[in-house]
């Protein structure tokens, strides 16, 4: 096969679901496992240290909110990474980077030292979440990668109610106990024992001039589902590619990465302000309304029920239909949920809404996470993804002081008015923006159910 041309693509979008794949996705679903486990620790044992360091709220809102400004650095500085290191590296470093700054926090010994370990292992966090996304995306078939990325997410965010389920025991148990919930934030570097069995993306390879490792990688998968499945389909014949480039921030002059950046940086940042907004102050604005903390907090814990269910429905519908359609009916039904939300106080109905938005929030994340890659060509696809999904988590670090002061200023009603209209946001721009992906999956389908 002449260097002109690539490949990779269409090799593996005709492979069945083999081993491999499924030890990507065990390996995958262990990263997020961690990820969803970490991502809330500082949340649970803030009422801890601030007791025991003396600080006032002001210090949790600054870590907090610096948290999410550590979320943007560290998924753009990943997305260059990935386009230079190399997808399996690049998750092999940051994952590295989170749990050994997550092992760090079990030290820390006042609230700046807090500070500054929290925001080191929140880039890590978000820049391995990007690089994890781009890396399923490039080795997974186009036409079923959608709903094993949902698949990955309903395993990975089961972390996040097993850490405040161990939190719940732990914190109690002494002064000092709160460390031993960021020692189980760290185990995520257990992942590196899954790196060995996964490979470099061939597709990556490809785009940097190295179709020797490439072809490698390829005969190797395919002799692999060959040996499981047996004859493969014909692969498509190759596309011409296009020259080899170092990618970096110069392809924001290109319309066809600008336009799609824009477009992720919106739907990211209606999503992070929307879910954040509402899993952040949904128990705070309740205790505050006069229904009780304890009430509160069961239910906001009842209401989550619906996170993994959220991510099984979406891998339902993800490569059944288009995916822009899918997450424009969700985010509109995640605002009509909130709001009915912050509308009654009857606690059977603050479940069931609450349910609601956990249930079609996670939902609508693993649908995102299908999405946004696709948006790219490979030499586009981690910096492009990084940024829009960095500036998302950027737009969180102001986010919780806009509805402090629509709360302080409105009442409590505005909140959830501005958390719906988010998402309306959201959704308006994906309708009407948001290209088309089906059309290339079932392209694709087709041609692994019709081999030549």
């Amino acid at each position: 096969m002449p260097h002109s041309a690539t490949n990779s693509a269409n090799r593996l979008d005709r492979l069945p679901i083999s081993t491999f794949h499924k030890t990507t996705i065990v390996a995958l679903a262990f990263a997020y496992f961690f990820e969803f486990a970490d991502i809330n620790t500082f949340a649970i044992t803030a009422p801890k240290v601030r007791v025991l360091w003396g600080s006032d709220v002001s210090h949790i809102a600054y870590v907090t909110s610096l948290s999410f400004v550590g979320m943007f650095i560290g998924s753009v500085v990943a997305g260059g990474l990935a386009d230079r290191l190399g997808r399996k590296r690049t998750l092999t470093l940051t994952t590295m980077w989170f749990s050994v700054w997550s092992l760090a926090t079990v030290f820390a010994w006042d609230m700046l030292s807090m500070g500054v370990f929290r925001v080191l292992t929140s880039a890590g966090l978000s820049a391995m979440t990007v690089v994890a996304v781009v890396y399923l995306n490039e080795v997974f078939p186009r036409a079923k990668r959608g709903k094993f990325q949902a698949y990955v997410i309903m395993i990975g965010i089961c972390g996040t109610p097993a850490t405040n389920l161990i939190a719940s025991f732990v914190v109690p148990m002494g002064e000092q106990t709160w460390r031993l919930v960021y020692l189980w934030g760290a185990m995520g570097v257990l992942f590196l024992v899954f790196l060995r069995r996964l490979v470099e993306s061939p597709q990556w390879l490809e785009s940097r001039g190295r179709h020797d490792e490439a072809e490698a990688v390829l005969r190797d998968l395919e002799s692999q589902a060959t040996a499981e499945h047996g004859e493969l389909p014909t692969a498509e014949e190759p596309a011409v590619a296009e020259p080899v480039a170092k990618p970096g921030l110069r392809m924001l002059k290109q319309k066809k990465f600008l336009f799609p950046t824009i477009l992720l940086s919106v739907l990211w940042i209606t999503q992070t302000i929307g879910f954040f907004g509402f899993s952040s102050w949904a128990p705070t604005l309740l205790a505050a309304e006069g229904v009780s903390v304890e009430d509160s907090i069961f239910f906001v814990a009842l209401t989550t029920v619906g996170a993994p269910l959220g991510s099984f429905l979406a891998a339902q519908v993800t490569d059944r239909f288009e995916r822009k359609w899918c997450l424009v009916v969700f985010g509109l039904i995640i605002a009509g949920s909130g709001l009915l939300y912050g509308l009654t106080f009857l606690p059977v109905l603050v479940v069931v809404f609450g349910f609601m938005v956990n249930l079609f929030e996670r939902g609508y994340t693993a649908l995102a996470y299908a999405y946004s890659p696709e948006l790219y060509d490979t030499r586009g696809r981690s910096l492009g993804t990084s940024i829009s999904y960095g500036v998302g988590r950027l737009s969180n670090a102001v986010g919780p002081l806009i509805i402090a002061a629509l709360y302080s200023g409105y009442g409590y009603m505005t909140v959830f008015y501005f958390i719906a209209g988010t998402w309306i946001v959201g959704a308006l721009a994906l309708a009407i923006f948001g290209p088309a992906t089906r059309k290339l999956r079932l392209e694709a389908a087709a041609a692994q159910a019709n081999p030549a």
